[in-house]
């Protein structure tokens, strides 16, 4: 079992891209008991809308008598700035004014994320990390980590995600925060319920990016012969919609996050994303699905070439990125022979 604390930071916390907060509460999940040096240490780095506790949304791979077992191991993970399952986002309210941040929070990147995650792990008295693991937006951190603190990482498991975001995923992201900002009361600000209807609309663009002709066709098929309408897909869009916002998803999180994938840069300062890469000392693995669009396996086959001692791993699925959630049987394959 998991169980969420606070980390509350003193002093101020500056953003990469500029801007401050006086100090910042960091929330995380770890096992429910205090950390040993003798334990191993897994540590998660979570995906775009999930949350920090990934026995929530990896129950297959993480639990008791699992591939990963929070009894057994001492695992963590952090929930990222930004994130409404977080305690600094831009709900978070202003001390200054009294009231949400919404629009006037920092502007993120994946390297606030990472020093935020790196504060935690120094409040734990963790020295080392026997092995990292993201996946997506998480993989960005763990990549970013596992380069900022290069003797920290024994293993790293870079899962579905790149050292550079690409054009056509930054297309994805644009074509969400418009349909974010076409609902009037997203740039009005007046409160958290703000651009809800966009919101519905940005997580089916989103939906659509993370899966693949042959998934919506094998499981959104109309079940009547004599069919005018099609709706079956539609229904699914909009169910997927709602759904987020059920879970507590607003959109000025939604909007900052989609900016933090955008951030995606290893090479940035660094001479390039080639020389970032070279610069890991992690036995690392990268695991590439063969229909993910947004994380093509010829990325990551060149990711994969470019970090010392690498090995290259690729999963077969029908459903794109979303495979690293639904192909665990797969997965536990190669992740019990990573460790």
């Amino acid at each position: 079992m998991m169980i969420r604390r606070i980390l509350e930071t003193d002093g101020i916390f500056r953003f990469e891209n500029g801007g401050e907060l006086p100090s910042i509460r960091i929330a995380y999940y770890c096992s429910d008991r205090e950390y040993r040096p003798s334990d191993r240490v897994i540590w998660f780095c979570h995906a775009l809308t999930g949350n920090a506790n990934p026995e929530d949304w990896w129950p297959q791979m993480v639990g008791p008598g699992c591939v990963f077992d929070p009894e057994k191991d001492f695992v963590v993970c952090v929930s990222m700035i930004a994130s409404p399952y977080s305690e600094c986002h831009p709900l978070s309210v202003n001390p200054e004014t009294g009231k949400p941040y919404l629009l006037s929070f920092p502007r993120v990147s994946v390297r606030d994320m990472v020093r935020a995650a790196i504060l935690v792990r120094k409040a734990l008295g963790i020295e080392s990390i026997d092995l990292l693991l993201g996946p997506s937006i998480g993989g960005f951190q763990a990549l970013e980590w596992a380069v900022m603190e290069p003797s920290v990482m024994k293993k790293a498991v870079f899962l579905a995600t790149g050292a550079r975001v690409l054009p056509y995923l930054t297309a994805f992201n644009e074509a969400q925060r418009m349909a974010l900002k076409a609902d009037p009361s997203f740039l009005r600000a007046e409160g958290p319920e703000g651009g809800s209807e966009g919101l519905k609309a940005a997580r089916a663009i989103a939906l659509i990016s993370y899966r693949t002709f042959e998934g919506y066709n094998s499981t959104q098929a109309e079940q009547e012969q004599d069919t005018m309408f099609a709706d079956r897909a539609a229904s699914y869009e909009r169910y997927q919609g709602d759904k987020l916002l059920s879970r507590g998803f607003d959109a000025y999180s939604y909007w900052y996050l989609s900016y933090a994938v955008d951030s995606q840069n290893l090479g940035r300062g660094r001479g390039g994303v080639e020389a970032a890469l070279s610069s890991i000392k992690a036995r690392a693995a990268v695991i590439s699905i063969d229909s993910d669009v947004i994380f093509p396996p010829s990325d990551g086959r060149r990711m994969a070439e470019s970090i010392p001692g690498a090995e290259y791993y690729e999963m077969t699925s029908t459903f794109g990125h979303d495979g690293f959630l639904i192909e665990y049987e797969q997965l536990k394959v190669i992740i019990q022979k990573i460790l």
